[in-house]
């Protein structure tokens, strides 16, 4: 395993410090740090050693596990890192059955903060029925799970085409300069698929190229930011005429196009 310092990456996002590291064999693990109170958030659990080897390198000391949905690869390690204190896990209220047992329960419509920061819960479907993603609007980060991956979105293993077109759809009306911290290092194959749909999309092969480079030096991917998927995103594209023209569905509705799109991408 590779040393702490050298695998994670730091993105300031404002008052906000997020620490990026690889887990597993291909789930991302993220810190959020409070500059002002000095909280500290996982954000999911895939894997407590990572975890614990990041916070022991930066100093910083555990007080929440944000849950962003039940799959295995997401809370593993909650067990393990909350016994290292007063560590509070937080998930949603709705899916709670299915989950670790949780301190704080969230919900969409009821308001939560981190520090002084007020999270916004977004009611994400799809991937699986109780996903949320975690939408801070101060610094405009969000964190995405395994509902919106780079170039890429969850597979419907629970929900709807039309529950996640309406999770994407949400996640679009955010702002376009926000930062979004992704579950899984699936670019290179995201982008492979892309370019199925849209060979000539300027900005995707631009980002194609990007991509091929950064993951070549060993880089991540993550984070991304809202107007580089709408550029280049064919699953957040699903409303744009190339996007429809692409599946033969010109003039259907964009959650028709969405579904014919994932459904290209599980048979690829």
């Amino acid at each position: 395993m590779a040393k702490a310092s050298e695998i994670i990456r730091m993105t300031a996002c404002g008052p906000l410090d997020v620490a990026t590291f690889p887990c597993r064999s291909d789930n991302y693990g993220y810190l959020m740090r409070d500059k002002d109170s000095g909280l500290v958030a996982a954000i999911d659990a895939p894997e407590a050693a990572q975890t614990e080897a990041a916070l022991d390198h930066l100093g910083w000391t555990l007080t929440h596990i944000l849950l962003t949905h039940h799959h295995t690869d997401h809370v593993e390690g909650v067990a393990d890192l909350r016994g290292r204190g007063d560590v509070a896990v937080v998930g949603a209220r709705a899916d709670a059955a299915r989950l670790p047992r949780l301190d704080i329960e969230v919900m969409p419509e009821k308001a939560w903060s981190f520090g002084n920061h007020p999270v916004v819960i977004l009611d994400t479907p799809g991937h699986t029925v109780g996903q949320i993603n975690y939408f801070l609007p101060g610094p405009n980060v969000l964190f995405s799970g395994d509902t919106l991956f780079a170039m890429g979105c969850g597979r419907l293993f629970e929900g709807t085409a039309a529950q996640m077109w309406g999770s994407l759809a949400a996640i679009k009306e955010l702002p376009d300069d926000t930062t979004i911290f992704f579950g899984h290092e699936y670019t290179a194959a995201n982008g492979d698929f892309a370019l199925d749909i849209e060979p000539g999309n300027p900005d995707l092969l631009e980002r194609i190229e990007a991509v091929t480079e950064t993951l070549g030096k060993g880089g991540y991917t993550a984070p991304t930011t809202l107007a580089l998927e709408k550029k280049t995103n064919p699953f957040l594209r699903a409303d744009q005429v190339a996007v429809a023209r692409a599946v033969d569905m010109v003039g259907a509705d964009p959650a028709i196009v969405f579904a014919e799109v994932r459904r290209r991408k599980d048979n690829k």
